[in-house]
């Protein structure tokens, strides 16, 4: 009669325990999806943050390089063209960052870097670890006794 209980007992700590792995990856599941969403969303808003300041910056490059080079040309002073150099480069580089191809360059650089320079990518010290956070965490409470 034990054996016959011991035996269903077992079988609902299997099952439990099965149930509590499916559970956790299922959690692990949603929480990779999650910030994998959060992510897009950021991205998103980043490229469209772009989107929107090259329209401003445009109209600000597009007026200072007709006011800029119509001003040189009837001072006769071509050191007035001078600005529109950097100006280009900003304008440029949002348009990239914008409509062009700036991310993906970015995403395959950092794959790069992750698949041969690991090295530096590593933290001071290595990996955090649950030991080290659990010794800082009793050195800065006050509430926690030891036995």
């Amino acid at each position: 009669m034990g054996f016959i209980f011991s035996k269903s007992i077992n079988e609902n700590m299997k099952n439990q325990k099965e149930f509590m792995l499916m559970n956790a990856k299922l959690q692990l599941e949603r929480q990779l999806v999650m910030q994998n969403e959060m992510r897009e969303r950021q991205m998103a808003m980043q490229i469209a943050w772009s989107r929107e300041f090259l329209k401003y910056f445009g109209t600000f490059f597009g007026i200072s390089t007709i006011s800029l080079t119509v001003g040189a040309i009837k001072q006769k002073k071509p050191a007035l063209l001078f600005p529109i150099v950097p100006l280009s480069f900003v304008f440029i580089y949002q348009y990239d960052l914008g409509y062009g191809t700036l991310l993906q360059r970015m995403k395959s650089e950092a794959e790069d870097i992750l698949e041969t320079e690991k090295s530096k990518l590593q933290l001071p010290k290595g990996m955090i670890t649950f030991e080290a956070l659990e010794q800082v965490r009793r050195e800065q409470s006050k509430f926690f006794i030891e036995k």
